[in-house]
């Protein structure tokens, strides 16, 4: 009787809904005639979405961040070339969700697709795994951005106390304050857009000063052999290829994250066209950004034996600007500049995994649906979602203290799991066939068909691969322990799924039934106003 209730009280549409049809503008009729009423305002511009888009993937921020793995792991000449290999990949994955976000515009994005798109039978199941694996890749996201910018603060402070010994409970405070400020942020649904599109501007600026700053007051320069052409394996493993790939992991880390405008679609018009634009954008300036900022840093570099072996400050990058530019006082400074760059991603994480963990409740795929689903209407915000959401990734900071490196397992998750949810519903469409499906203005035919296939194939590369040890011999301080994570988020999903969610989840006939409703409302206001005016 309970299941029943919380069915009832989520999405079954009221006389107030089906009146309101009459009324409805061209984006919202659209979102109508998927199921769903228009909940949230649309406010934001195609700016603002870039702007939430690109400063979460924010490509040199993360690779500012994972520096030293990918020095490890293969060199100047990883990153390098390792940037234009995931920007390749990634403009195939920017393809095939913007076809599927111009032709189905909806804030579920992923799981909606392939509720969509999946043959009856498994319709329900695909989605709902769909949108675990989003949601968990989206908290696990928002906390490796909060462990990077809090161990970037401890660096900073490090710096200029040398005598201090950086234990793991300072960087948790750390992560806890950054987890906690990016919160507020996203507690007022009108200022959203305006942060989304200062963030922005600070990302490109920060790039900018930073770009110019370290080249030009650097002591010596590297040669072109050494930026181009130096390969180094400090991973223990003998072959130099899996060297190479694990290190991939970290250069992917900066191009992830590129659904994050898809679950934008209810809060901006005409969403069809503007959501392709903000993530082709994204994938264009992240690579743009990413590559120029990591020759720069390498040309100015003249120690790298001293990033490889480590520094007292944990934080690579800030070493190399205090190799730069002599001076703790200007070192500081450019980092706090990725600092606050970090600070906008984590505020876009926020916005992303609130959204997602709303749209997902809706269509009650988790616990505590009823209550997850609802939207503030004074804050204009998901505010319950977003709350949960963020004290989900509060805790798992707790685990830095136990491991360092089973935390570090989930930036792979994060990777991972979201490309796993991007599959799903781009094999639901080829089963169903691209052309049996109504077309968005954003439409490849066939390089879409191709940029489909490289998802397909890399999902599956990164699901087996970046599973592998980042170092060798496998010790239990150095083990990955990715596989693990997928074990628990699997395991959670799938009991809840027998538990409640098989009974409970919104079914695709249920969301149909709920559109012809709706539309129906709208086509019979629409014919008594013609009516009126003919008479």
């Amino acid at each position: 009787m309970s299941d029943e209730k919380e069915v009832d009280s989520i999405r079954r549409p009221s006389s107030d809904d089906i009146a309101d049809a009459k009324s409805l503008d061209a984006d919202a009729l659209k979102l109508a005639e998927m199921g769903y009423t228009q909940d949230m305002v649309r406010n934001f511009s195609v700016w603002s979405v870039l702007g939430v888009g690109f400063s979460l993937t924010n490509s040199w921020f993360g690779i500012s961040a994972a520096l030293v793995t990918g020095i490890n792991s293969g060199g100047p000449l990883l990153i390098v070339y390792g940037i234009i290999i995931i920007a390749l990949i990634s403009t195939c994955v920017g393809i095939s969700l913007s076809e599927l976000a111009s032709a189905f515009p909806n804030a579920g994005g992923q799981y909606f697709w392939a509720n969509e798109l999946a043959p009856k039978r498994y319709a329900n199941f695909a989605s709902y795994l769909t949108g675990w694996f989003a949601w968990a890749g989206s908290i696990f996201t928002s906390a490796s951005v909060a462990l990077a910018v809090g161990a970037a603060g401890v660096g900073c402070y490090q710096l200029t106390h040398p005598d201090l010994d950086v234990q793991p409970w300072m960087t948790v405070v750390s992560y806890q304050v950054v987890n906690g400020f990016a919160f507020f942020f996203n507690c007022y649904g009108k200022i959203l857009p305006t942060v989304a599109t200062t963030t922005l501007w600070i990302s490109l600026v920060s790039f900018t000063v930073i770009l110019i700053t370290v080249p030009s007051v650097a002591p010596t320069h590297q040669s072109a052999k050494f930026v181009f052409a130096t390969f180094t394996n400090n991973t223990g493993w003998n072959q130099n290829g899996i060297a190479f790939i694990v290190g991939l992991i970290n250069t992917n880390w900066s191009f992830a994250c590129l659904d994050a405008a898809t679950h934008l679609a209810e809060e901006i018009h005409r969403p069809e066209k503007m959501i392709p634009i903000a993530i082709m954008g994204t994938v264009a300036i992240g690579f743009t950004t990413s590559w120029f900022y990591s020759v720069a840093m390498f040309f100015s570099m003249n120690n790298l034996e001293g990033l490889v072996e480590g520094t007292d400050t944990s934080v690579p990058i800030l070493q190399l600007f205090f190799q730069a530019l002599r001076n703790k006082a200007g070192a500081i400074v450019l980092e706090c500049l990725i600092m606050l760059t970090g600070v906008g991603c984590q505020i876009a994480s926020h916005t992303w995994q609130a959204r997602l963990c709303w749209s997902f409740a809706r269509d009650r795929g988790l616990p505590g649906s009823r209550y997850l689903a609802h939207v503030d209407r004074k804050l204009d915000i998901p505010l319950r979602a977003h709350a949960v959401s963020c004290f989900i990734v509060a805790v798992l900071g707790l685990l830095y203290l136990g491991s360092y490196t089973a935390f570090n397992s989930m930036i792979t998750a994060c990777i991972v799991l979201l490309y796993i949810s991007y599959a799903i519903p781009v094999i639901c469409l080829l089963i169903k066939g691209r052309n049996n499906i109504p077309h968005g203005p954003f439409w490849l035919g066939p390089f879409g068909l191709f940029a489909n296939c490289v998802l397909i194939v890399w999902t599956c590369f990164t699901l087996i691969m970046y599973s592998f040890p980042v170092v060798m011999p496998a010790t239990t301080g150095s083990m990955n322990y990715v596989s693990g994570v997928y074990f628990v988020v699997a395991t959670i999903m799938l009991v809840y799924w027998f538990v409640r969610g098989k009974k409970t989840f919104r079914r695709r006939d249920e969301r149909h039934e709920v559109a012809e409703k709706v539309i129906g409302g709208h086509r019979r206001g629409y014919s008594h106003d013609h009516d009126a005016v003919v008479r």
